[in-house]
């Protein structure tokens, strides 16, 4: 611990996100075999909510029978986050078991080391959630150093 310095606050962040661009799926890896599809997307966002801002996204989904089953993805945020000015990158994971809403996850990783502007040091980790009408919604846990 720094001298003269208290630990660091764990604070909870909150709101939605809109999709304003989903560009093309770009498949590049087809099995016919198994019938699975790799794609790559490239996705922007506006925030609202205790992030005000935007964010440009790289996906790479994977599709079977069973539907849309899984993506990674890397995603660039800038904007206000409770009143501090930077921006910050996130790790997406999620998929499903079946191709469903009811057995998804949706999980993000701040990438230690990415906090710019007034957001240096952050870290932390999230969720999103898409509700029955199709809204989606987001949590974060972050510290900043």
């Amino acid at each position: 611990m720094r001298t003269g310095m208290i630990a660091d606050m764990t604070f909870q962040a909150s709101g939605t996100f809109d999709i304003e661009a989903w560009d093309a799926e770009k498949p590049y890896d087809e099995n016919e075999r198994d019938g699975s599809k790799l794609t790559r997307v490239h996705v922007g966002k506006t925030f609202h909510g205790d992030l005000v801002g935007t964010s440009t996204t790289e996906l790479i989904t994977v599709e079977t029978a069973a539907g849309p089953v899984a993506y990674v993805g890397i995603e660039r945020v800038q904007g206000i986050l409770h009143g501090r000015e930077g921006g910050f990158i996130l790790q997406h994971s999620a998929g499903s078991e079946d191709g469903t809403s009811d057995t998804q996850w949706l999980r993000w990783l701040i990438v230690p080391t990415s906090g710019t502007g007034e957001l240096a040091g952050i870290r932390g980790v999230g969720q999103i959630t898409v509700t029955e009408d199709g809204t989606h919604t987001w949590g974060l846990e972050y510290t900043l150093d």
